[in-house]
């Protein structure tokens, strides 16, 4: 191993092309060991292509990635015993029942964990002897997790880890991967589902088109996003207009059945929206006044033209699989 490892993750001004697109337009961060850090972002913004570097999938067109202090390319043999990888789909033989797998994979490391005691941990010690096509989509995702953890990564790359899962389902892969946290081990997480982001995550990295538009802790994303707005869900399609007037603030529908009200949330300019709302007959879905969460701010900063135009919160800075090569979606 690299001397110096005191970050597991650091990423410099990497760059990743697909073509003539630019996937990863100059991205830089940082991930110590025992961090939870969230990589967010729409559909194309490159957190796959930034994933698929750190694992060694893809070599960088600029910049530097270097994991445990090892470049994932070039020492790939070194790094691929101290990272685990988890995907969001395929990797499996179809036939191949769970604990077949877990003990096949625990076979390529020299200090695995337990192979019935993972599949506990994973919610699966009832379908040890289900083949993988049969296992519904949660529990295949619960099995490509434990396939990630089994030779004990130092790093881990989570790729959607709850996606498709059933709320019991998705409650234990949360606190599974809480407990890695906790163990010390980084943990990637890429994610579309921001509240999970934002109840896990120490560090939160959104991007979009490329490149970093904010990052820090949940906390300092909120704090630094802070705007006067009423927030609130109705029947899609109001007059804005109308209301807007009422309130004399601009009022527009940020996504169908939600709306902003850039207005200070005193208890007037509220009892002054609900009014309008009750004079038109129209049932108020929720209300957030003075109170954001972690989807409102990244809806502003990734529906913008400018997705660079935006200020960064405060940064903060926060064993082993061998892989084989799983389709990505």
């Amino acid at each position: 191993m690299a001397a110096d490892d005191s970050f597991s993750i650091e990423v410099h001004d990497l760059v990743v092309r697909h073509g003539d697109r630019t996937a990863v337009d100059h991205l830089s961060f940082s991930a110590r060991a025992g961090q939870l850090v969230a990589l967010l972002g729409p559909n194309g913004a490159g957190k796959t292509s930034t994933v698929e570097t750190l694992e060694g999938y893809r070599r960088p067109d600029g910049g530097t990635v270097r994991v445990l202090g090892l470049d994932p390319v070039a020492e790939a043999h070194a790094l691929l015993p101290h990272i685990g990888v988890m995907l969001q789909s395929g990797g499996v033989n179809t036939g191949m029942r769970p604990a077949e797998a877990v003990r096949l994979f625990a076979s390529y490391y020299d200090d695995p964990l337990d192979p019935d005691a993972l599949l506990d941990r994973v919610g699966l010690r009832d379908h040890v002897h289900t083949s993988w096509r049969h296992l519904s989509g949660g529990e295949q995702q619960r099995l490509s997790l434990a396939l990630a953890l089994v030779g004990r990564p130092r790093v881990a790359f989570l790729d959607e880890p709850t996606a498709g899962i059933d709320p019991s389902g998705r409650r234990l892969i949360r606190a599974v991967v809480a407990e890695l946290r906790d163990e010390g081990v980084c943990v990637l997480l890429t994610t579309h589902d921001l509240d999970e982001a934002e109840k896990l995550a120490d560090h939160i990295l959104i991007i979009d088109h490329g490149r970093l538009v904010a990052e820090g802790t949940p906390s300092e994303l909120l704090r630094a996003d802070a705007t006067d707005e009423i927030l609130f869900g109705a029947p899609t399609g109001i007059d804005v207009a109308s209301l807007g007037d009422r309130v004399d603030a601009a009022t527009v529908e940020v996504a169908p059945g939600e709306y902003r009200v850039s207005i200070a949330a005193t208890p007037t300019n509220v009892a002054a929206v609900t009014q309008w709302l009750a004079e038109q007959d129209l049932p108020l879905a929720d209300l957030r006044a003075g109170r954001k969460t972690l989807e409102d701010v990244f809806l502003r900063l990734t529906e913008g033209d400018d997705p660079t135009a935006v200020a960064h919160a405060p940064p903060t800075t926060g064993r082993g699989r061998r892989r084989t090569r799983r389709g990505r979606s």
